[in-house]
């Protein structure tokens, strides 16, 4: 079955009506120092300024808004590497909508604690984002709960194409887009509203070289299990589902490039982007970065955005890699 036909342009239009009460419009803004490396124009779009610190409040707001209200008083469940989960609670705390939320031991402390701050209620399962998934699953069933899906869901690629029509509004000459490859659900909202304006538009994946679950599964043209390794990039861990039903298939249609990033190229993007242009990225937001400043990207246009996913990382962290890379970027 075609699962992306499911999904439509007209689909991320209501989308974007829906969720504008909840979800902010994000900057996009100048990259001058890639601009001047590439020869391109090259822009960064801005997630890492939501509220929640990424992207996934869009997907989040419009699948919960969209609950029956039976659905709502029951209270919804959600599995996370952090940042959905921050999102989800967040809505859910606007809606009244119960939930909880099951991570794995590997998300960092700083994406607990805010969801738990948010008013969820935080199961830790295993030690790997699969395993964490396995004990949602558990809960949904013995408890009545909504799963709310982090990619693979039609209202939450929908939520996530708003990117999309944001960029065709404030970049219209946009023939390239970078953006970070986990799940699939960012990338393919965005690939379907952009692809729907212009089929030319060129669509790179970034993901990490350590688990890069959907590359993997692309290589092997079949959904695969991988083995989850600890990265900068911990928003971009764990599988996509052997089930899976929309990204996987979308993201074959769709996506023209899927580029790797080591952990190094991944920690000198978060500190270029703190240094040059003053913003807190987290690693799974910085992969785009890293594709183009370590020139990973083989074809390009001339008009090129990146999406800055998400600005989540432990303060330490950041630090760390700031101090190590200081002189880089001077």
């Amino acid at each position: 079955m075609n699962h992306d036909s499911l999904i439509t342009l007209s689909d991320i239009y209501k989308a974007r009506k829906g969720i504008t009460s909840i979800v902010g419009r994000t900057p996009l803004v100048e990259a001058p120092w890639l601009s001047q490396l590439t020869g391109a124009q090259v822009f960064f779009k801005l997630e890492n300024l939501q509220v929640t610190g990424s992207f996934k409040i869009r997907g989040a707001a419009n699948r919960l808004l969209n609950l029956p209200q039976a659905a709502r008083e029951r209270g919804v469940i959600t599995v996370s590497s952090g940042n959905h989960g921050r999102a989800v609670s967040h809505v859910a705390g606007k809606l009244g909508i119960p939930v909880v939320v099951c991570l794995s031991d590997a998300v960092p402390a700083n994406k607990r604690e805010a969801i738990g701050e948010l008013g969820a209620e935080v199961v830790v399962v295993g030690i790997t984002y699969d395993e964490a998934a396995e004990g949602a699953a558990r809960l949904q069933e013995e408890r009545g709960l909504t799963m709310i899906h982090p990619f693979d869901d039609p209202l939450v690629i929908a939520g996530q194409g708003t990117i999309g029509l944001e960029l065709l509004e404030d970049f219209p000459e946009i023939d390239t887009l970078i953006a970070p490859l986990s799940g699939g659900g960012l990338l393919s909202g965005i690939a379907l509203a952009l692809k729907s304006a212009d089929p030319a538009i060129h669509v790179i994946g970034v993901s990490m070289e350590r688990g890069p679950a959907m590359v993997e599964s692309l290589r092997a043209a079949k959904v695969v299990d991988i083995v989850e390794e600890p990265t900068l990039a911990d928003a971009l861990a764990g599988g996509i589902g052997l089930e899976n039903l929309y990204t996987f298939d979308i993201i074959q249609k769709y996506m023209d490039d899927a580029i790797l990033v080591s952990e190094e190229e991944i920690a000198g993007a978060m500190a270029f982007a703190l240094h040059k242009h003053h913003l807190v990225v987290e690693g799974g937001g910085a992969v785009g970065i890293a594709a183009l400043l370590y020139e990973k990207v083989e074809k390009f246009g001339q008009n090129i955005a990146i999406v800055i996913s998400g600005g989540n990382v432990e303060l330490p962290v950041l630090v760390n890699i700031a101090r190590d890379y200081q002189t880089a970027w001077k």
